[in-house]
């Protein structure tokens, strides 16, 4: 599923966006579409925490014709007390839920000083009758860095996401933050962190990245000679399995606004979330499709 730089491509503004923003996209296997957005009560106003909106996570159904329609939350167990979720993505087989949170007031909260505005990763089980239940925290996230944007690949073998650690040498973070990977042995285990490289990384700041079927790597990037303040590019895997210098997408999927989040629904179709003029408020999902 390499994204044809010679397509022509079409781009449609979903009807389900509106002034509030929609992001962090993330496919499951049961043909659902996972997407974050502001909480909001059962009135339609905005969960507040203080002067910061709650972000929820939600799911759709995806539509022949690319729409997102029934879209509800995301069920957790009543006992968990988890709250703001910035991204989330299934296991290959739906049987895992990985979720970037905050600890904020949270009863799992380790102890220690670090940023209360530091994310990290958390994996659930789902519990007939329940929800999502049971999270625990992947152990290589440090609350001292952050971690974020979990997308696995279709093995479920490799998890891939956005790190700020700090340090020396080629396995830290070269700008605001880098996108690592780790493996995920047959009995759930992981690796230690690992970056991904400078053919990838940058001085600048890498976010959602999305590994497709055929491994070739989506992300976006704020880094010098792009259309906007985010932009979207890909990098192929090589035989090797390392990550080819990574190549900026072309308009329509580009913009001059931010571009953040992709994903390849087919071949040909996906979506990407942008904060276009032309849209309905914040960031909107749109639809495209190479012909």
């Amino acid at each position: 599923m390499i994204f044809a730089q010679d397509s022509e491509i079409v781009l449609t503004n979903l009807e389900m966006n509106t002034k509030n923003p929609h992001f962090g996209m993330a496919l499951g296997p049961n043909g659902k579409i996972l997407i974050t957005s502001f909480k909001t009560n059962k009135k339609g106003r905005v969960i507040m925490d203080g002067i910061d909106p709650v972000l929820g996570l939600y799911e759709g159904n995806v539509e022949p014709s690319g729409e997102i329609t029934d879209i509800s939350p995301v069920e957790f167990a009543q006992s968990e007390d988890i709250e703001h979720i910035v991204s989330a993505t299934y296991s290959p087989d739906g049987k895992k839920l990985y979720v970037t949170t905050k600890y904020g007031k949270r009863k799992n909260k380790p102890k220690g000083n670090f940023k209360e505005t530091n994310l990290h990763i958390e994996v659930a089980e789902y519990i007939e009758g329940k929800g999502w239940s049971n999270f625990t925290v992947l152990p290589f996230c440090n609350p001292k860095f952050s971690y974020a944007h979990p997308s696995i690949s279709a093995d479920g073998k490799t998890m891939y996401f956005i790190s700020s650690v700090k340090g020396q040498g080629s396995q830290f973070t070269r700008g605001k933050s880098d996108i690592y990977k780790v493996t995920i042995d047959e009995n759930g285990s992981y690796s230690e962190p690992e970056n991904v490289g400078i053919n990838v990384n940058s001085y600048a700041q890498e976010l959602f990245p999305f590994i497709s079927r055929d491994n070739t790597l989506y992300f976006a990037s704020s880094k010098p000679g792009g259309m906007g303040s985010y932009d979207i590019y890909k990098s192929e895997m090589d035989d090797e399995g390392n990550f080819k210098k990574a190549e900026h997408l072309s308009k329509p999927i580009n913009s001059t606004a931010s571009d953040i989040c992709f994903v390849m629904v087919s071949d040909k179709t996906g979506y990407v979330t942008s904060k276009r003029k032309s849209g309905k408020g914040d960031d909107d999902i749109y639809y495209f499709v190479m012909q």
